[in-house]
């Protein structure tokens, strides 16, 4: 079997930017943001209009136990590899996240499918479930990938692409159009109390106070500065800080706070755990409190397959527009396949770096651009494939 390079098949651009709107209908708000939470009647909504697009495609469709969304060749391949993201969104979040790369992977596989491409038969499409984690009752995002890799059906998986926006500034600053992502930071959460003594705020001398919440507000405050010094590029975040009994006159007695580091070493985010401690060692014992540092969840780091990379850094030259390499900042279900087959990702810019907002948004032309690279990734996997 010959497969040609690819370069005279191109995806159909209204076809792809309609789909994608329609998608974006299931959960749409007055504000332009989607709420189709996993689980919901929109996200239940979507994946059986998913599902009908598949079908009106001449495609094969299913669903597994958890929810996840397949669609195939009717003569598919029994040995595959897999394309797609994730269906569901944050609240009030935008149309383009996990959707676009969903979508995509149906417009690659539709192309294929209808010029009677070989390597049609050699890709399946996949929209994941609840890879955002943000029903009430989800244990963590990631839970339609993990299920799947953790199944049987992950047997017939020899790699997976994915395709994102890239959810943050620095495409478009740097007037990239498509990047080669090369792994996913680490991610380490710490939850720090300070236990101090509650007070009257009026009657309480300054010399003589043990303020929890004074600790905590000292800790947030030196935490960039902390994680600067070990790795520049470590992004941190205070997401979450509570003081006990949370009173106006009352001197806080305790304080609670959440720390998030993200890292793509893991060299980095060891030394920062170290310095986290000590740090706040430091201002409890200055506010004559004492304190607890507990690591609550580590996301190492993930490195996607070389391989692959230099496979798609080629395919995405014959895209067009300015490539390049980065590490996502955010988690993707990319990272739970990695585990298991070669896995690597595309990322296109996102406007003004803006997402899990009803602003996120994409330029058209980049959105055809990204889903012509993923094409031409699919086939320059096929052609290596037939060639070996």
């Amino acid at each position: 079997m010959t497969l040609s390079q690819g370069t005279d098949l191109q995806v159909c651009a209204e076809r792809l930017l309609d789909d994608i709107a329609g998608f974006a209908k299931f959960g749409e708000r007055p504000d332009g943001g989607v709420d189709r939470i996993a689980g919901s009647p929109a996200d239940l909504e979507g994946r059986a209009w998913l599902l009908r697009r598949v079908a009106e495609a001449g495609l094969a469709g299913s669903t597994d136990e958890i929810g996840n969304v397949f669609a195939a060749a009717p003569d598919g391949e029994d040995r595959y590899l897999l394309t797609g993201s994730h269906t569901d969104t944050v609240p009030g979040g935008g149309w383009l996240d996990g959707a676009y790369g969903v979508i995509a992977a149906l417009e690659v596989l539709r192309t294929l499918h209808e010029n009677r491409h070989p390597a049609a038969r050699m890709v399946r499409m996949t929209g994941f479930f609840d890879e955002e984690g943000a029903r009430p009752d989800s244990p963590g995002g990631l839970i339609g990938s993990t299920a799947f890799a953790d199944s049987a059906g992950i047997a017939g998986v020899e790699a997976f692409l994915e395709l994102h926006i890239e959810q943050g500034p620095r495409m478009e600053t740097a007037g990239w159009d498509l990047a080669v992502v090369q792994g996913i930071v680490g991610i380490d959460r710490y939850a720090v109390t300070m236990n101090g003594s509650a007070n009257h705020a009026g009657t309480t001398p300054m010399r003589q106070r043990a303020d929890a919440g004074m600790a905590a507000t000292n800790l947030a405050v030196r935490l960039r500065q902390i994680a600067a010094a070990i790795d520049p590029a470590m992004v941190v975040t205070v997401g979450f800080m509570e003081f006990v009994p949370g009173a106006p006159n009352v001197i806080p007695g305790e304080a609670r706070l959440v720390a998030e580091f993200r890292s793509g070493s893991e060299h980095a985010l060891d030394a920062v755990g170290s310095a986290l401690r000590y740090a706040a060692q430091t201002v409890a014992a200055a506010e004559r409190c004492t304190c607890d540092v507990v690591r609550i969840s580590a996301k190492p780091v993930t490195v996607f397959d070389a391989r692959l990379c230099r496979m798609l850094e080629t395919a995405l030259d014959r895209a067009g527009g300015t490539a390049t390499r980065l590490l996502s900042y955010a988690g993707h279900d990319a990272s739970v396949l990695a585990a298991r087959v070669p896995t690597a990702m595309i990322f296109v810019p996102s406007t003004a770096g803006v997402s899990h907002n009803p602003k996120e948004d994409t330029p058209e032309p980049q959105l055809v651009r990204g889903a012509q690279a993923l094409l031409e990734s699919v086939i320059e996997y096929a052609s290596a494939k037939v060639r070996v």
